[in-house]
């Protein structure tokens, strides 16, 4: 008996080791890019270029002031932000209001169009960025506020819907048929008692969906210019040049994180209770 609980015991410390081992290395492999990227912003080019990553010799704050000083950067910024904040107020508000309509009325073909959102989210940008470019401009969409802000709309709101469906379809529908009792209407149902209550997920998908929106690369390429151009083109215009400015990519590259660790940090509590809320924790 003692044998067997000892046996379980090693068993249980060994796997415990493994797993700590495992995430410590899915954790190293992913923050050496953030270290490396954070640690290049205060390194000259040529020490950047002499292969040795870790150097901390010769340490400057040059690379940040140029790129604070670059108009066109501090642009991007300021688009990003708005643009992230537009589309992600925008995708949630539309996706809560389709995820509710799915999850609480029954109609034909309500799975098939649960999925096609999904299918429609797999599809690779390539394949529609062209025709929204032709039609965007078209209707003089292209290079604006509106036109971006609509094009990251159209990929984040079918990730909105799907993961907002589970709590949807997780809230009671005694508290919807109480609400109606009472005299509330549907819209009021909808605002009054469904968003109170599933709110961790809102923001969940609001934490996606404005990650997704601040990194997005290809639609910001191709649909803009110079007025409405995002953070990572104004970036992606200091390696395009004649020279390459790595420490001053690098500086602008962790300046572009800080607002993503500080709007993350800040829905922490909110975040972990919405996703363990919404099934996805495993």
């Amino acid at each position: 008996m003692m044998k067997s609980l000892l046996k379980k015991r090693t068993r249980k410390i060994i796997l415990n080791t493994i797993i700590a081992i495992v995430a410590f290395l899915v954790l190293a492999i992913e923050l050496y890019p953030i270290v490396i990227t954070v640690i290049n912003g205060f390194r000259r080019d040529i020490n950047i270029l002499s292969g040795q990553p870790f150097q901390l010799k010769q340490l400057t704050l040059r690379s940040y002031e140029l790129v604070l000083k670059n108009a066109g950067f501090r642009l991007g910024m300021q688009n990003s932000i708005i643009v992230g904040l537009l589309s992600t107020a925008i995708s949630v508000l539309i996706g809560a209001m389709a995820s509710y309509g799915i999850a609480r009325f029954h109609f034909k073909g309500r799975n098939g169009l649960a999925y096609s959102f999904l299918v429609f989210r797999m599809l690779p940008q390539i394949s529609l960025v062209i025709s929204l470019y032709l039609m965007f401009s078209a209707v003089g969409l292209r290079d604006t506020i509106s036109g971006i802000t609509l094009a990251h709309t159209s990929f984040n709101v079918p990730y909105v819907i799907w993961l907002l469906l589970p709590f949807f379809t997780a809230v009671d529908k005694a508290y919807e048929e109480a609400a109606m009792v009472d005299g509330c209407t549907r819209q009021g149902v909808f605002f009054k008692i469904f968003l109170p209550i599933v709110a961790p997920g809102l923001v969940v998908a609001a934490v996606f969906a404005f990650l997704n929106s601040w990194n997005e690369f290809m639609y910001a390429l191709i649909l803009t210019g110079v007025k409405a151009k995002t953070a990572p083109i104004a970036i992606n215009g200091l390696l395009g040049g004649e020279t390459l400015t790595w420490g001053q990519a690098c500086a602008a590259g962790t300046i572009m994180l800080v607002p993503v660790f500080i709007f993350t940090l800040g829905m922490q509590k909110f975040l972990i209770r919405g996703i363990t809320t919404g099934g996805v924790k495993g």
